[in-house]
């Protein structure tokens, strides 16, 4: 088993790096990330996004991109994460008329198909990353994400299990890496804990996730990159509670 990379989402400091993308960039490098998820370009073109991180010493392993984008322009958005260096492309969520009994869910598949065909010709793996309404039952008892994991296959689709909203979805993040083995070459940790019925999320290590096993079970299933995401920070400031988040999965994977 290689070791995995780690990067952090850049959602999870959205309001830093919108303010200031180089630095928060470097910050991020600094933390020991080697590399990093986009959620957007932050004001900059994928040239200037390119060169930036290179200059920060980072990946850009990846980027969420929702499906709209695609539909007005494929080929052109596929080519500005090319630029970027992107080996992935995360589908970030879709409306439940997408998926398995909705009325676009076929069309949906057929449209996935089209993007990973495009993404695979510029050499970029497609992805599906899951929040935990897609862990709600379907009318034939089985779970939505399931559902379009079997209706795209994995030459078109891939995983990007995000471990926070599989366990609050009612699901073991370690069965459900399992389940995908060899499916799954992104993942996303995020810890949190319950308080009233609210998720609330917090740095790695300070939540209720048991992180230790989902990084043996991700790295046995051939996951390539862990990605930090705290979606909010109720609790600390974004900069600080990703650096703790960043010297916890380290400590995890040196152990």
């Amino acid at each position: 088993m290689g070791k995995m990379g780690i990067a952090a989402q850049v959602y999870s400091v959205r309001d830093e790096a919108q303010k200031d993308f180089p630095g928060t960039m470097r910050a991020l490098k600094e933390y020991g990330y080697e590399g990093v998820e986009l959620a957007g370009l932050y004001g900059q073109s994928p040239e200037a996004v390119r060169d930036c991180l290179k200059e920060a010493g980072l990946v850009g392993i990846s980027a969420h991109v929702g499906l709209e984008p695609f539909r007005e322009d494929m080929e052109g958005t596929v080519k500005a994460y090319e630029t970027i260096g992107c080996k992935y492309i995360g589908i970030p969520g879709m409306s439940m008329d997408c998926h398995y009994g909705g009325e676009k869910f076929q069309e949906t598949c057929r449209f996935i198909e089209k993007l990973a065909d495009c993404c695979q010709a510029h050499g970029i793996i497609l992805m599906y990353h899951n929040h935990d309404f897609e862990f709600g039952k379907t009318d034939r008892g089985t779970y939505f994400l399931d559902e379009l994991f079997g209706a795209v296959d994995a030459e078109h689709l891939q995983t990007e299990q995000d471990t926070c909203w599989v366990k609050v979805g009612g699901v073991d993040p370690v069965a459900y890496l399992e389940k995908y083995a060899g499916r799954c070459p992104v993942v996303h940790m995020k810890d949190f804990c319950r308080n009233g019925g609210e998720v609330e999320q917090y740095p790695l290590g300070e939540g209720e996730q048991d992180n230790a096993a989902i990084v043996k079970k991700a790295a046995e299933c051939g996951t390539k990159w862990l990605v930090v995401e705290q979606d909010d920070h109720p609790y600390g400031e974004p900069m600080e509670n990703m650096a703790k988040s960043a010297k916890y999965l380290r400590g995890l994977q040196d152990s």
